[in-house]
């Protein structure tokens, strides 16, 4: 659990700077390619450490988790930077894009739709951390309950791969959904 919530910490710490420029044909659909460009990768990656079976296979895990939440993290910036909101990429909104989906119960109070506008609320460093161990638990008890298989070669690994390309798939409906919209950062 702590080497979750220790790579939990340091995906949400670091924002990277972006490969990407503005877009201003359609950055709806740059960010599609960028998503399903990350998307592939993270499947490559997750079925590619799925492969050792059995013990083997298990202390692949959180290397797993690692590599998959640095893929998503570096999208995140990048889709944010075809919307020209890479300067002002904030933690908050880097931890809604990366588990509003996996974890929306968790999450749910960093952002406020008010019709056409979504408020990202700025969060204590406490607060980040305290979310940061409640989504770890999450985390492992997803990952528990799809550790067995690694225990079947290839077939697991196909099926970690898929479920890693539509986990990315998914943070990246939730970045255009964020940075398409009229966004407002609200300070505490």
């Amino acid at each position: 659990m702590d080497k979750v919530y220790d790579s939990l910490m340091n995906t949400i710490s670091v924002i990277p700077k972006s490969r990407e420029v503005i877009c201003q044909d359609n950055p709806i659909e740059k960010s599609r390619v960028i998503i399903d460009n990350a998307a592939i990768k993270s499947a490559a990656v997750a079925g590619t450490l799925a492969l050792p079976p059995g013990p083997l296979g298990m202390l692949t895990i959180i290397p797993d988790l690692i590599a998959i939440w640095k893929i998503q993290n570096q999208m995140v910036v990048d889709i944010a930077a075809t919307f020209d909101r890479e300067a002002t990429l904030t933690r908050e909104q880097l931890i809604y894009c990366l588990f509003k989906h996996s974890a929306g119960q968790i999450v749910r109070d960093i952002a406020v739709r008010t019709g056409e506008r979504i408020i990202i609320k700025s969060m204590s460093t406490h607060l980040t951390k305290a979310m940061m161990r409640r989504v770890g638990v999450k985390v492992i008890h997803r990952t528990t309950g799809r550790s067995l298989a690694r225990w079947m070669p290839v077939i697991g690994a196909v099926g970690i791969g898929a479920y890693a390309y539509r986990d990315t798939a998914e943070v990246g409906k939730n970045c255009i959904a964020l940075f398409a919209n009229n966004l407002t950062i609200e300070s505490s």
